[in-house]
């Protein structure tokens, strides 16, 4: 199982240890645009703090992000499972699973990111803002910069198990799965039961709890029709949409 996550806003700010070694990161194939998408955000944000400001979308409180960006190079770097934080980060808590949990987690979550393209959760980054929204003058809209090497990349990534979609709209358009790869991709909607509506901070969390609850017992589904009876194996009401690999998972109670 292959579960693709999106980052969060807020991060945790970068360790004390050892900076960035991008030659480390996990998939290799994303090097080349990585490196394009590091260099043109730090000479960015080193040349024109006014200018960063403006195309990375931050308000005048959120200032110190760009002397942040400028340091990418330099800063400590800390596993990216401890970098995000956020509503789905805190439910999924991965500092309190278990240790065969924590392997699981480390085989099966890959993150999205407008600045690293895609992380696993073990991989050592440093704190940064760039989502994937963003036009470099340069690059141009990140979302299309990532999808030719994420097209050559995910596919193998993926393996033959299931791809457990929950990213968002903006981080979803770097890559799209296709072909049988896409016939074996779920994506889950989270519905206040009652009102049958989604709401942004439960539906977050929820998506949390559930990835959380599948890594703690070891759940392997290959399919979302396995996907489907794994979760209510696990207590969650789940219904499926009629769209291929759409369900929709109901919760009473927002919290």
């Amino acid at each position: 199982m292959l579960v693709l996550l999106p980052p969060s806003e807020g991060k945790a700010s970068s360790g004390r240890g050892a900076p960035l070694k991008p030659e480390s990161l996990s998939l290799p194939g994303l090097a080349e645009a990585r490196a394009a998408v590091l260099d043109e955000l730090v000479e960015l944000c080193a040349a024109d703090e006014e200018k960063a400001r403006e195309v990375l979308g931050l308000s005048e409180g959120l200032r110190g992000e760009v002397a942040k960006n400028v340091e990418l190079r330099t800063a400590g770097a800390r596993p990216a499972g401890e970098v995000y934080t956020g509503v789905l980060y805190d439910a999924l808590g991965l500092a309190t699973l278990d240790a065969a949990a924590r392997r699981r987690a480390g085989r099966s979550l890959l993150v999205f990111s407008g600045l690293w393209g895609a992380v696993r959760v073990t991989d050592r980054i440093p704190s940064y803002r760039c989502s994937m929204g963003v036009k470099l003058p340069g690059l141009g809209a990140l979302g299309a910069h990532w999808r030719g090497a994420m097209a050559s990349v995910l596919p193998e990534v993926a393996g033959d198990g299931l791809v457990l979609d929950l990213r968002s709209s903006a981080y979803a358009s770097a890559w799209k799965p296709k072909g049988e790869v896409a016939a074996r991709t779920a994506t889950v909607r989270v519905l206040h039961a009652p009102t049958r509506k989604v709401v942004s901070h439960f539906n977050k969390a929820t998506k949390g709890r559930i990835v959380r609850s599948l890594l703690e017992a070891g759940a392997g589904p290959r399919s979302p029709e396995e996907l489907v009876e794994a979760l209510r194996d696990l207590g969650y009401v789940v219904e499926e949409t009629g769209k291929a690999g759409s369900l929709d998972v109901l919760v009473d109670e927002i919290h």
